[in-house]
């Protein structure tokens, strides 16, 4: 059985309750996206890291939307961190991969009206066997013990990002406290991603405290 090539739509679907048949994670999702987008280019060798900065080593065309889109603003911008881009356009990014997503047909979407009065658009996994495989990767590769030199690269990313932006369906709390150290050592695969989504993510919640 297939999955999603990109790390964004892979992050995407990790973040389906397939029980309750909803997305979760909707405040951390853009944010997911664009820093699935970043490990991406950065693995490719699109994007490197100099100075605590991402730079454009290439400027595409790429056949994914969202990278491609990406790619181009590193390349069309000034030096900015990598928390920067993680937080840019992170709402639009979920629709980006959401429509692909659905224009591939993993997923279903239904327009609706909430209370009769609000536009909602309801997602659902066509093949929810597509993300408890993913799930099972995720567990694998947390509790399988492998040298993370020795994985996947993209499946330890996966792992690392999923765990970073708080993907409670397939990692709970527990389980990212009592596998600490590993998600640690997965994440130094796609550094400095994982560490700018972490800053990203406090940032909001920190913003959105302060507002409440």
């Amino acid at each position: 059985m297939d999955v999603p090539e990109p790390l964004a739509g892979r992050l995407y679907l990790l973040a389906y309750d397939t029980r309750r048949q909803r997305m979760t994670a909707r405040s951390e999702l853009g944010f997911l996206m664009r820093a699935g987008a970043l490990t991406d280019l950065l693995m490719a060798g699109h994007l490197t890291d100099e100075g605590g900065k991402p730079h454009a080593v290439s400027t595409g065309p790429l056949p994914d939307p969202l990278m491609d889109a990406v790619l181009r603003q590193v390349a069309g911008s000034r030096p900015r961190t990598w928390q920067h881009w993680v937080n840019k356009g992170a709402r639009q990014a979920v629709w980006a991969v959401r429509d692909q997503l659905a224009a591939a047909g993993w997923i279903r979407l239904e327009q609706r009206r909430v209370l009769g009065l609000f536009p909602s658009t309801k997602v659902t996994v066509r093949d929810t066997r597509v993300v408890k495989r993913l799930a099972s990767t995720v567990s694998s590769t947390l509790r399988g013990g492998q040298p993370a030199a020795r994985l996947d690269p993209r499946d330890a990313a996966m792992v690392a990002l999923a765990a970073t932006g708080e993907l409670k369906v397939v990692l709970p709390r527990a389980l990212r406290r009592t596998h600490k150290r590993r998600i640690t050592e997965l994440g130094e695969i796609a550094e400095p991603v994982p560490r700018a989504l972490k800053k990203a993510i406090a940032s909001a919640r920190a913003a959105a405290a302060s507002a409440s």
